[in-house]
C-alpha cells in the first residue's frame, strides 16, 4: 500500500480563480477528486466549456476526476433596488408580491415567491441577506407582509430570504434548474446536487427528470433547512449522497445546533451506507488569507474524524487568491488526522443482503493482514460505494471498471481509488491484469497481501468468491 493513503476526498469548486489550463491541472495534481459547477450564475455554455476543459486537463496530467453541477434550487429573493435601504432596530418593513405595488406609507420591496404571504403567520421570524437582518411578522394579507425590524441593516438588491421553521411551498426544481441540469446532462455531468431538499420527494423529481433525459448522474442532497433535517432519514434513503450544506443550514437552525445536526446527517449517512459531504466555510479565511485559521483547522479535523465521505471547496478557489494552498491544508489536516481515528468498522450500517456480509468480511481480514487493500471489481459502483461506507482505515479500495461513468463516479466514497480497465471474459486474467497494473503503478510491492472479490466459475455456475492474493 502506498504511504499516508488518503480516504476522505477533497471537491473543489471551479471559477475565475481556477479556469486556466495551469491552475486547473495543478489542482488535479494536487489531489482534488471532484469539480463543481456552482449553476448560481453560470450560462449553459459555461458548462459546456468547463467540462470540456475539464476532461480535457485530466487527461493531460493522466489523472481524472468527476464533475457534479450544484444546481441553484427554489429561492426567494427580495428585487432590484435603486439604491440600499437602510433599517433600524423599531423600523416597520414590507414585503410584497411582484404583481403589487407597496402601500407607500412605510419602506418596501417585493419578493419573487408569490406565496411569501400564505406561508408566514404572525409572529414568524424573517431573515434578510444570510440572516444578517432580523425581522418579526406584525400583520400580512394576501399580497403584503408587514414587519418589525429586530436587527438593522441595509436590504440591497437579490437578497436572499430565509424563514426559519416555515414550510414553504416551493418547487423541487425551478425551470432553470430544469434547463441546467438539460444542459448538464448534455455535457456528461456525474453528480447532480439538489439545493433546498425539504422531502423525500423532492429526490424522486430529479430521479424521474434524470431517468427521462437517460442520464445516470447521481443525485446529492443538500440539506440547508429545518424540513431538511426533520426529513433526514427518508431524504438519505431516496438520495444517493447528501451534503451537509452549512451555509443556510446554519441561518436556518439555532446555530449553536449546526455541529449537532452535521453529526446527526453524517451518522444517518453512515447508517444507510450513503456518502455525505462537509461543504461551505471550511477554509473562508483562505479566499484571502495564505492560511488557515486555529478554528477551521479544527472544523476540518472534525469533518475527518467523524468520517465524511469529502470534504469541499466554494469561495476558496472560485474567487480565492489561494486555491493551490487550500487544497494542500486539506491534504495536510486529513494527513494528520486519518491515522488517529480508530479503526474499527462502520457499525451503524445495516448489511442485509449475504453478499454485503461477504464485504465486511474481506475489510476485516485486509486489516488484520496490515498493508493490505481490497480489489473489487463493479460495472455498477455498488461494491465500491459499499466497501466504502464500511469504513476499513487503512485499507484501501481498489475499484475496477470498465465503464467510464461509473469510474469517475467512484471518486465520491470514502477510501475508494477507481481504475478504469477491460475486463476478460476469463475472471482470471482479470485479476490478474489488476494486480499487474497495481504493481506497476506503485500502489502495492511485491509480497503484499490483497483481498479480492470476485466471480468465479463452478460447475457452470458463477459464484461470488472472496479470495486471498499475494502481489508477486
Amino acid at each position: 500500500m502506498r504511504p499516508n493513503y488518503r480516504h476522505t476526498k477533497i471537491i473543489a469548486t471551479l471559477g475565475p480563480a481556477t479556469e486556466s489550463k495551469e491552475q486547473l491541472g495543478r489542482l488535479i495534481k494536487a489531489g482534488v477528486d471532484m469539480m463543481r459547477l456552482n449553476m448560481a450564475h453560470a450560462s449553459h455554455q459555461w458548462v459546456a466549456d468547463a467540462m470540456w476543459f475539464i476532461r480535457e486537463v485530466s487527461t493531460e496530467v493522466g489523472r481524472h476526476v468527476s464533475v457534479m453541477m450544484d444546481v441553484k434550487g427554489p429561492e426567494i429573493r427580495t428585487a432590484r433596488v435603486a439604491e440600499a435601504i437602510d433599517l433600524k432596530a423599531g423600523d416597520h418593513f414590507e414585503f410584497h408580491i411582484e404583481s403589487v405595488g407597496p402601500t407607500g406609507d412605510i419602506p418596501a420591496v417585493s419578493v419573487n415567491y408569490p406565496g411569501l404571504p400564505g406561508d408566514l403567520d404572525v409572529g414568524a421570524t424573517v431573515l434578510v441577506d444570510s440572516g444578517l437582518i432580523r425581522m418579526r411578522v406584525l400583520g400580512k394579507d394576501e399580497v403584503r407582509v408587514r414587519c418589525e425590524v429586530l436587527t438593522p441593516g441595509k436590504i440591497g438588491s437579490k437578497r436572499h430570504i430565509n424563514l426559519p421553521g416555515v414550510k414553504v411551498n416551493l418547487p423541487a426544481l425551478t425551470s432553470k434548474d430544469e434547463d441546467d441540469i438539460r444542459a448538464g446532462v448534455a455535457a456528461g455531468i456525474d453528480f447532480v446536487a439538489l439545493s433546498f431538499v425539504r422531502q423525500a420527494e423532492d429526490v424522486e423529481t430529479l430521479r424521474a427528470m434524470l431517468d427521462s433525459l437517460g442520464s445516470s448522474a447521481k443525485i446529492i442532497a443538500k440539506i440547508e433547512d429545518q424540513a431538511g433535517v426533520r426529513n433526514m432519514e427518508a431524504i438519505i434513503r431516496a438520495a444517493d449522497g447528501i451534503m451537509v450544506a452549512r451555509g443556510d443550514l446554519g441561518i436556518e437552525i439555532d446555530y449553536h445546533k449546526l455541529p449537532l445536526v452535521q453529526t446527526q446527517l453524517v451518522q444517518a449517512c453512515h447508517a444507510e451506507g450513503k456518502p455525505v459531504i462537509i461543504a461551505t466555510h471550511l477554509l473562508e479565511s483562505m479566499i484571502s488569507s495564505p492560511m488557515p485559521t486555529r478554528a477551521e483547522i479544527s472544523d476540518v479535523s472534525n469533518a475527518i474524524r467523524e468520517q465524511a465521505d469529502a470534504v469541499m471547496l466554494s469561495g476558496e478557489t472560485t474567487t480565492g487568491a489561494y486555491p493551490l494552498e487550500s487544497v494542500q491544508v486539506l491534504k495536510d489536516i486529513i494527513g494528520s488526522i486519518e491515522p488517529s481515528v480508530h479503526g474499527v468498522l462502520n457499525a451503524k450500517i445495516q448489511l442485509r443482503e449475504p453478499k454485503t456480509k461477504m464485504l465486511r468480511s474481506a475489510a476485516v481480514l485486509a486489516q488484520e493482514l496490515g498493508q493490505s487493500g481490497i480489489v473489487v471489481f463493479t460495472r455498477s459502483g455498488y461494491l465500491g460505494y459499499m466497501l466504502g461506507a464500511l469504513r476499513a482505515r487503512g485499507v484501501p479500495i481498489y475499484a475496477f471498471t470498465d465503464i467510464e461513468s461509473i469510474f469517475r463516479q467512484l471518486t465520491l466514497p470514502w477510501g475508494v481509488e477507481p481504475f478504469l480497465m477491460e475486463f476478460s471474459e476469463d475472471p482470471e486474467k482479470t485479476i490478474l491484469n489488476a494486480m499487474a497494473y497495481l504493481k506497476r503503478q506503485g500502489w502495492c510491492s511485491p509480497g503484499n497481501w490483497l483481498v479480492v472479490i470476485t466471480n468465479a466459475l463452478a460447475s457452470d455456475k458463477v459464484i461470488d468468491t472472496l479470495q486471498l492474493r499475494q502481489v508477486e
